[in-house]
């Protein structure tokens, strides 16, 4: 029988593309997440009855591109509610050379500025942002 986490995962019902926690691993056996779905009061990502303490906001590289630059105001407020958090993240399926180098061709934003975005509100909000480098491994992230 395989291992089960000893919490669920809960996935916010607005969550557009969301992580599915599957095929990992513990001491080499398949490991069984719990998840569920709630509506967060903020991030994508929670731990059940623990969604007032802690976050995750997971972020694409295009959704990342769209937020920093027209749901500036909108993502703003959502890392006021994340400081409140006793652990709050934004990760994202990016790392930082693909994000300074390769934003998505629709997006007219300057690549500098999600990063000053980043280092500025990070260090304001108290939030961290984990630039992963892929979805899978933002996936992992977010489960460790």
């Amino acid at each position: 029988m395989s291992p089960v986490t000893p919490y669920t995962i809960v996935i916010d019902n607005r969550e557009q593309a969301p992580w599915r926690f599957t095929e990992l691993t513990q001491g080499g056996e398949p490991l069984a997440v719990k998840t569920k779905w709630g509506t967060l009061q903020a991030g994508d990502y929670s731990i059940d009855g623990m969604e007032s303490l802690v976050a995750i906001e997971r972020k694409s590289l295009s959704d990342l591109f769209s937020t920093v630059g027209r749901g500036r105001e909108r993502f703003e407020r959502e890392h006021q509610r994340l400081a409140e958090m006793a652990f709050a993240a934004v990760v994202i399926e990016a790392d930082w050379t693909t994000i300074l180098t390769g934003p998505p061709s629709h997006s007219r934003l300057d690549p500098e500025n999600v990063f000053q975005t980043a280092v500025s509100w990070s260090i304001r909000y108290g939030v961290h942002w984990i630039p992963a480098g892929t979805r899978r491994r933002a996936e992992l992230t977010c489960f460790h």
